[in-house]
């Protein structure tokens, strides 16, 4: 009976214990690796963010700080006008989102549920259009603004901001494409308009792809610094990104722990949303890759 026992043992132990190939090491490594160059620099700079700065210059980046030293986040709040910087993004996001995700469910609404001449040129400029950089068009798109009159307003970026963005569009498409046409159908036959079925059937079933498109299109405004420094140059019109100049000196002299400081402080809003709305972002994608 004991030699069966430990038969069973010795079976079940060996079962359990599983050899670990050279290819699951080398993907081990590789995302060991992958994780090493994301991590690192953001420790560096929280580390640096509670430094002096003769200790930035005689310690190493990746050694913690030893006191936290807070009078770098009690600069940066008192002369980085960083009120103003949140402000005026959280008024940029907001705005990107709401106009951005209306007009691409209405565009693709139209693509997906309507035959008319020119629908493949149509397709075919979309696709053109996200193919050319947009620094191509960077030229003419600030003469336009320009000539509207809004440079140096909070107008400027959302209008850049909530042009329906293509890839958007095309998401939208893999959505609407699952939806029967046969609940369009329906509801005409209950005297619905084609707005009506747009706002009170197509919108609520595309909420999924809404609320990832428009977490992905939030965090993409908060980080961009190239529209709102080269749109808003004002010092009312900071963004929470372009507030990083206010910093930046001479390179020889500039204060390394207050930049450092404002780019946590500038990090920290990304960081909540994708915490937050991680699994929403994951599961619109899902639901989008998925067609049936």
């Amino acid at each position: 009976m004991e030699a069966k026992i430990e038969t069973k043992k010795k079976t079940i132990f060996s079962s359990t214990k599983k050899k670990v190939s050279g290819g699951e090491l080398l993907k081990l490594f590789v995302f060991i690796f992958i994780a090493a160059i994301v991590i690192l620099p953001m420790l560096i700079t929280l580390f640096a963010s509670f430094k002096t700065l003769p200790q930035i210059g005689y310690e190493s980046a990746i050694k913690p700080p030893t006191t936290l030293y807070l009078e770098n986040y009690k600069d940066v709040f008192k002369s980085g006008h960083v009120l103003v910087g949140f402000k005026n993004s959280m008024i940029l996001v907001v705005a990107a989102v709401v106009i951005n995700s209306l007009l691409s469910t209405m565009v693709a609404y139209c693509l997906t549920r309507f035959n008319f001449k020119l629908k493949k040129a149509y397709y075919a400029i979309f696709l053109v259009g996200m193919i050319i950089p947009g620094i191509v068009t960077e030229i003419s798109r600030f003469g336009l603004i320009t000539k509207l009159h809004v440079y140096d307003t909070l107008l400027a970026p959302i209008l850049i901001y909530a042009g329906a963005d293509l890839m958007q569009i095309y998401i939208y498409n893999q959505f609407l494409e699952q939806i029967p046409v046969a609940v369009d159908e329906s509801a005409m036959i209950d005297g619905a308009s084609y707005f009506t079925i747009y706002w009170r059937i197509i919108f609520p079933m595309v909420i999924p792809a809404t609320a990832t498109l428009g977490i992905l299109k939030a965090v993409d405004v908060l980080n961009d610094m190239y529209i709102p420094f080269l749109y808003m140059p004002g010092a009312n019109h900071k963004t929470l990104s372009t507030l990083l100049f206010n910093f930046i000196q001479d390179p020889r002299t500039s204060s390394v722990p207050k930049l450092s400081a404002a780019a946590v402080i500038v990090m920290i809003p990304t960081l909540v949303i994708y915490f937050l709305f991680q699994k929403y972002i994951f599961s619109g994608i899902a639901a989008g890759a998925v067609k049936e």
